[in-house]
């Protein structure tokens, strides 16, 4: 009985909770809609005025009465429209806002590091599996170089490439040799430098504007990514040529 009365108080306490915040997005939207309605009262005659304020007007009314439930994208943001909410599906973080980046590296493991290929701004929130196709091909006419292999996490499944067996997803079971198995295990190494992008070279916070402001970010924390690798690896050499400068230099007699 103990733990069957202590489910119940769980949900009254978050339906309770649920009603409260739906009573405050209600006065919200009253109090937006009041600032509308002043606004148009007081530039009412004057042309520029108005001219000024019809893009904040505009989505000043979309937010006043947009839907959760109505489909079609949706305002979270007045100082970045464009911005998208997208389901992660993790118990930490349901929910990201922003847009979608798709980042390609090597499968190998490169001496040199794990350098960025293709990265680019996906607008419009698709799906993961209907972008591999476009991606694919702009990263080989990129680098000039046929892809052999591309291996994807379990989001893609259902892509959209012509060459279907050259795909292959985690988890996957049939036709996978020791040699693609090893592969795959590389994967994984595509984590690390997504969160290298986010956490030190600002793709994780965009701070320009637009989608031109997201496509430009990405190329950009890409390429910075990629200057650190070979800022480390001129520093590995500069110490390199030090050390055999120091060893082969003449040498003090002191009698």
């Amino acid at each position: 009985m103990a733990k069957r009365a202590a489910i119940m108080i769980g949900r009254y306490s978050h339906a309770h909770q649920f009603k409260r915040a739906r009573r405050a997005m209600k006065f919200l939207r009253i109090r937006l809609g009041r600032v509308i309605r002043d606004i148009r009262r007081k530039i009412d005659g004057n042309e520029a005025l108005k001219v000024r304020f019809a893009d904040l007007l505009a989505l000043a009314h979309r937010v006043r009465f947009q839907d959760h439930r109505q489909r079609g994208p949706k305002i979270y943001a007045l100082h970045a429209p464009e911005v998208e909410c997208i389901g992660k599906g993790k118990a930490r973080a349901p929910y990201e806002f922003g847009c979608k980046v798709s980042i390609a590296t090597p499968a190998t493991k490169p001496k040199g590091g794990q350098f960025v290929l293709h990265t680019k701004a996906l607008h419009g929130n698709p799906f993961d599996g209907h972008t591999l196709g476009p991606v694919i091909t702009e990263l080989e006419q990129q680098t000039g170089v046929e892809t052999r292999r591309i291996h994807v996490d379990k989001g893609y499944r259902g892509h959209n490439h012509k060459q279907k067996f050259r795909v292959w997803i985690s988890g996957q079971v049939r036709r996978v040799t020791a040699p693609i198995r090893r592969e795959m295990k590389r994967r994984a190494a595509v984590e690390p430098v997504i969160g290298h992008t986010k956490a030190e070279h600002r793709m994780g916070r965009n701070y320009l504007k637009g989608r031109d402001g997201d496509r430009i970010n990405a190329v950009l924390a890409a390429a910075g990514y990629n200057f650190s690798l070979l800022l480390r690896w001129l520093e590995r050499l500069l110490r390199a040529l030090l050390a055999m400068l120091v060893s082969s230099g003449p040498r003090m007699q002191i009698v």
